[in-house]
Order: structure tokens, then C-alpha cells, then sequence
């Protein structure tokens, strides 16, 4: 039994008890390495990929201090706020805060955009000790006075540098600036730029910063190929993908290319699934649900709606179109070998992107294995994705 592991770096034994019927019993390396300071209150920099187990490594000490010191939940005023650039992540990490919550008496509330506000406004009404958000939303409900942040005594900024990228770091600004100067503060972001430190500077106090152990980052622990296919045979080597065991996710550039390639999978027989920033929140949770189920076996999504997707078990990445930065390679690639398993990524490229896809492979600090020629009878695809394929068909409705 391991969970002595989590005892000796701090954490109450009626949290790591709910944690180990999940299975969750030895700290990862960014658990182990900001536990301590997190737990005694100091601000925490914490810089580890997805898959790394950072979603426990602040949830735990968050839960862990407002058991220490109970209140009375006050309406609107809720005690700890943890920030969340997608609708997706934000619901994840609620996933993950169950158990704790239970275990510790505790109420949360999560509230994002997409969908109506009133059971969000009531949940903030009742009084809750977590709130778990997306800027936009959050923002909005400030503004309409549900929501009070002067009360916060821990916050949580969850892939900043996601938050960054989409553009909401003044919103998050704003968020921060209306909580209490003396609370704390946790920020984990899988890299360092000059928004997320400049919001580092200027909101966490003394900060310790920590770094998931590099040779234990989900990046180390995959295999990286690239296909060299034409224009032609493109879609055919997708399809012999796609139609491998197990869970795969593929990555298009557009919302359209998204849902076209997943409705022309769907069409010959594979239980393919979309996911886009033009889907409605109900069909993007019931997307999900069905890949994580195992009801779905590929889901092809965009770099956006990517963003925190935490589905164990990916065996395959497969980037249809290369992405444009190397930051986006590793955060796509960072939804396979998640949480130390193992996982192989694959780039498909047309001859016309080979300068590119160099480019985008140096920068990111990989080394793939190079395969030219590629067909969707080539046996490379069953070398790195074996086993039976799903029985195909041509559509049976003209495209």
C-alpha cells in the first residue's frame, strides 16, 4: 500500500482514502514536487504537461485548506476558484474533484458559456466552497452581481498558457484582480511565455516553481512517425487508422475539416465522432462521452476544442493536417501516453508540407522516424497501430 506516499507529503488521510479506490496512490513527479509548498500555503508555479497529474496536484491542496478552516458558505461569495480556458476542462476537472468533495463535505459549482446561466446563478446562490470556471461566463456573472470574488481565499489559473493562446488572459487579468491580494495562488502551465509570466509577476506572490520531471513528461514516453502520403491516398491511410483497435484521436486544422472527416469515417463504417468550437455544449459533451465510453473509437477535433481533453487509454495521435506551431504538436501529442502509458503519434504529410512539417519537428525538439510512399495497404500502418480493423465499407448514401 502506497498511499503513505501522499501522507508523508502532507495530504489528509481522508483524502488520499478517497483517492485510492480510483487507483490513485503514488504521486507523480508534479504532485510530489508541489505538494509540500502548496499544502502550506504557498503560491505555486507549477509547470507540467498534460497527462502529468497536475489536476490532483491542485485540487488536493485546495481541498486539503478548506477543510482546515471550515466557514459557513455564504451565497454568491464562493471560498476557492479554479479558472479553466474550456468548457471541456472545467467539466473534467469537476469530474475529478467528486471524490474529494464528498469525502470533505464540500460544494461546488461549475459554470462556462454554451449553455443557459439560470442553474449556474442558483447553484452561486446556494453558497459554494469551489467554484470552477471559464473566464467569459465568469466574468459575465460578475458583472450581473452572482457572483462575489472577494471572498477567495485559494485560486487556481489550469493551463495558462492554453489560456494564452485563446486570447483570455486580460479577462483572466480581471478575474484575479477582483480576488483577495493576501490568498493563494496556483498557476500550472506546460510553458513559460511572456503573457503567462508577465501574469506570474504580477499576481503570485513569492511563487515556488516546480517542474514535472522532464524524463517522466508524456512527450518522452511516445513513439513520433511521420507519413509521407499523396494528396490521393490521404483519406485511405486515415481510414486504415481509424479503423485500428482502440482509442484514437486525429487533428485537423479547420471545424470543417474536422466534421468532414469525421462524417466521411462515419459513412464507411467507422464509430468516428466530431469535436469543434461550432458544435452546440450538448453535442460536444455527448461527442465526448461517447469516446470516453469506448462507444466511439476515433474523435476528430480541432486544436481549440482539444484543449484539456483527458481521456485515458489514447493509444493513437494522428495530426491529419500538421499543425501550424510546435507548441500545438505537443500539446495535441500530450493526449496520448497520459499519466506514464505509453503511445505512439503520427503526422500525416502530403509532399507539399515536408519543409513545413521539418521545420514544425526541429522546433518542437523531436525526432521522428520518417516513411515515404505511404498506402493504405502499406504494412507500416499495422506496425504502429496493430490488430484487426473495424470492417469498412464505401458510403452507403452518395457524399
Amino acid at each position: 500500500m502506497t498511499t503513505p506516499d501522499f501522507a508523508r507529503l502532507g495530504v489528509p488521510a481522508s483524502l488520499t482514502a478517497a483517492l485510492a479506490p480510483l487507483g490513485i496512490t503514488d504521486p507523480t513527479p508534479i504532485q510530489a514536487a508541489t505538494l509540500p509548498d502548496s499544502l502550506a500555503g504557498r503560491d505555486v508555479l507549477g509547470r507540467g504537461r498534460t497527462g502529468s497529474g497536475k489536476t490532483y496536484a491542485f485540487l488536493l491542496p485546495l481541498v486539503a485548506r478548506l477543510l482546515e478552516t471550515p466557514r459557513r458558505r455564504t451565497a454568491r461569495r464562493p471560498r476557492s476558484l479554479v479558472l479553466a480556458p474550456t468548457r471541456e476542462l472545467a467539466s473534467q476537472i469537476a469530474d475529478s474533484l467528486k471524490p474529494l468533495e464528498k469525502a470533505a463535505g464540500l460544494r461546488s459549482a461549475v459554470v462556462f458559456g454554451g449553455v443557459g446561466q439560470n442553474p449556474q446563478v442558483n447553484a452561486l446562490a446556494g453558497g459554494v466552497d469551489v467554484l470552477i470556471a471559464c473566464p467569459g461566463r465568469l466574468l459575465d456573472l460578475m458583472g450581473q452581481g452572482h457572483a462575489d470574488l472577494g471572498a477567495i481565499e485559494i485560486t487556481v489559473i489550469d493551463e495558462a498558457d492554453h489560456m494564452a493562446d485563446m486570447g483570455f488572459l486580460p479577462m483572466v487579468r480581471r478575474i484575479l484582480e477582483a480576488t483577495p491580494r493576501r490568498g493563494q495562488r496556483m498557476l500550472f502551465s506546460a510553458t513559460l511565455d511572456s503573457g503567462v509570466n508577465k501574469l506570474v509577476k504580477e499576481f503570485l506572490h513569492d511563487p515556488v516553481t516546480h517542474s514535472a520531471d522532464p524524463a517522466t513528461s508524456p512527450v518522452g514516453t511516445m513513439e513520433h512517425h511521420v507519413l509521407e502520403v499523396d494528396k490521393e491516398t490521404r483519406f485511405d491511410v486515415l481510414r486504415d487508422l481509424a479503423a485500428a483497435p482502440g482509442r484514437t484521436i486525429m487533428f485537423t486544422r479547420t471545424k470543417y475539416g474536422a466534421k468532414n472527416l469525421a462524417r466521411k469515417l462515419s459513412a464507411r463504417g467507422v464509430d468516428a465522432v466530431d469535436l469543434h468550437g461550432n458544435l452546440s455544449q450538448n453535442a460536444r459533451t455527448r461527442n465526448l462521452e461517447a469516446f470516453g465510453s469506448g462507444t466511439a473509437t476515433t474523435m476528430v477535433c480541432t486544436d481549440i476544442a482539444a484543449r484539456g481533453i483527458h481521456v485515458d487509454e489514447v493509444a493513437l495521435v494522428v495530426h491529419a493536417d500538421p499543425p501550424v506551431e510546435h507548441k500545438a504538436y505537443l500539446h495535441r501529442s500530450g493526449r496520448t501516453a497520459r499519466a506514464g502509458e505509453s503511445g505512439t503519434v503520427i503526422t500525416v504529410q502530403t509532399p507539399d508540407q515536408k519543409r513545413d512539417v521539418n521545420d514544425l519537428m526541429r522546433k518542437a525538439g523531436i525526432t521522428p522516424t520518417y516513411h515515404q510512399q505511404v498506402v493504405s495497404t502499406s504494412p507500416v500502418l499495422t506496425e504502429l497501430a496493430p490488430g484487426e480493423r473495424v470492417a469498412t465499407h464505401e458510403p452507403r448514401q452518395p457524399e
